[in-house]
């Protein structure tokens, strides 16, 4: 597949858009960003005409696929009666009640527009809670680009300090600095032990499952002796399921793996792609911003096209159809790729569970940021981008989001694609791998 259209676009679009994109994280892909046509199911169409079988989807929102006619009839009905009207609309209620009865951390919510937006309400909640001002973050753990926290998310280790004592590395160029933030490895229930042991940190911060980065599960007890740890400390538990939320099942990681948070950020699969998030927790925590102590605020908070496609994506998920097609698809497309990888003598890991997984080169079974650093990242990358030629469309990153409109003939072509990669002699050297 050639895809020089869409480089000619980029480069055109570069002299209006900066970087010919709108979000960061949309460049640095290989060969070029791709201007989109159209999505439809899981497929997507650039300005080449290319069909790619779809895994980014989104960046993770398209649970149900792009474009399912639940959602999209949803919205256009709403159309019909309102856009914005600042106040309040029975569908905001419904789709809270929803996200009520779904998630186990949830007792009140407040929608946001984006999930960086709403970690910021709850860190605001948790320090005017406490009385406190540090935040505890993890390595390799992403929660939005704002400056508080954009801290050691792909930290460099030539100047991230000592495994036990890691120094907090900005991830951007003029982010302001931030003496109130603590970075700990993550999966070390001892060391957060004793940096919460002076009872001077607000909350504590976690993905519960390390999907961002590389794509770690917590070891067995951690998230219960987290959750331990900050009752004994008086310390704001906060998980942010921007990606495990309704992915992992309809209640999130919190409800699968059995550890309950104080306060929970969603988004993501929330609305199938319209740019809807929230905050969600204890009463105790959230009736700050019902008092109005907390000021929780937003011109497009509960915009009503976006609350008509939340309810319709909440009914499907509540209704467990999602998952009862994706769990044998997504595990079909798991045991593919471990078994192609097996076949053609590449040493690969696939974590995770049918509707988002990691797929690592190399390293096994790490247990945070820096054990990860250790797999064969550029390798996977060049995997990736020779996907693309073979009309498949995967993150570099290594994390693949499955949707309810994959099919096994989806994942059968995908495995197809792989192995025409994998015979590739030329990438089994670049992965330093050879064929059995």
């Amino acid at each position: 597949m050639q895809f020089e259209a869409s480089r000619r676009r980029i480069d055109e679009a570069a002299t209006l858009v900066a970087g010919g994109v709108n979000s960061a994280f949309r460049l640095g892909v290989s060969p070029h960003p791709l201007v989109f046509a159209s999505a439809d199911g899981p497929i997507l169409t650039d300005i080449d005409g290319n069909q790619l079988i779809d895994y980014f989807l989104g960046m993770g929102p398209m649970l149900l696929g792009h474009r399912p006619a639940a959602v999209v009839a949803a919205a256009r009905a709403q159309l019909e009666r309102s856009i914005l009207v600042a106040g309040q609309t029975e569908t905001e209620y419904a789709a809270a009640r929803l996200l009520v009865d779904l998630v186990p951390g949830a007792e009140l919510v407040r929608f946001s527009v984006s999930g960086s937006e709403a970690v910021q309400a709850a860190l605001r909640v948790a320090r005017a809670a406490t009385g406190r001002s540090t935040l505890v973050k993890f390595e390799g753990h992403y929660h939005g680009w704002f400056d508080n926290v954009l801290w050691s998310v792909s930290p460099d280790l030539t100047v991230a300090g000592r495994p036990e004592e890691p120094v907090p590395v900005p991830g951007s160029a003029g982010q302001r600095p931030d003496p109130a933030v603590a970075v700990l490895p993550w999966n070390d229930a001892d060391l957060l032990r004793r940096r919460l042991a002076g009872r001077d940190v607000a909350a504590v911060i976690m993905e519960p499952v390390m999907f961002n980065n590389a794509g770690i599960l917590p070891r067995p007890g951690y998230l219960e002796a987290v959750r331990a740890i900050c009752d004994d400390t008086g310390t704001v538990l906060i998980f942010d399921e921007v990606i495990t939320g309704f992915r992992v099942g309809p209640g999130g990681a919190q409800q699968r793996l059995g550890v309950t948070p104080d306060l929970t950020i969603l988004g993501k699969a929330l609305a199938n792609g319209f740019p809807v998030a929230a905050v969600v927790g204890r009463h105790r925590y959230m009736q700050l911003i019902a008092d109005q102590r907390v000021l929780h605020g937003g011109t497009y908070n509960t915009q009503s096209v976006a609350m008509a496609a939340t309810v319709a994506t909440l009914d499907e998920i509540a209704s467990g159809r999602p998952y009862r097609h994706i769990d044998p698809v997504g595990e079909r497309l798991m045991d593919g790729l471990r078994k192609e990888f097996s076949d053609a003598g590449i040493t690969a890991e696939v974590v995770g569970y049918p509707a988002v997984f990691q797929v690592r080169f190399g390293a096994a079974d790490p247990r945070d940021y820096r054990e990860a650093q250790r797999a064969d990242r550029a390798g996977y990358a060049r995997f990736a981008a020779a996907l693309l030629h073979h009309g498949v469309r995967v993150l570099p990153r290594g994390t693949w989001f499955l949707s309810a409109a994959h099919e096994a003939a989806h994942v059968d072509a995908t495995l197809a694609a792989v192995r025409a990669v994998l015979a590739d002699g030329a990438l089994r050297a670049a992965t330093g791998e050879s064929a059995r």
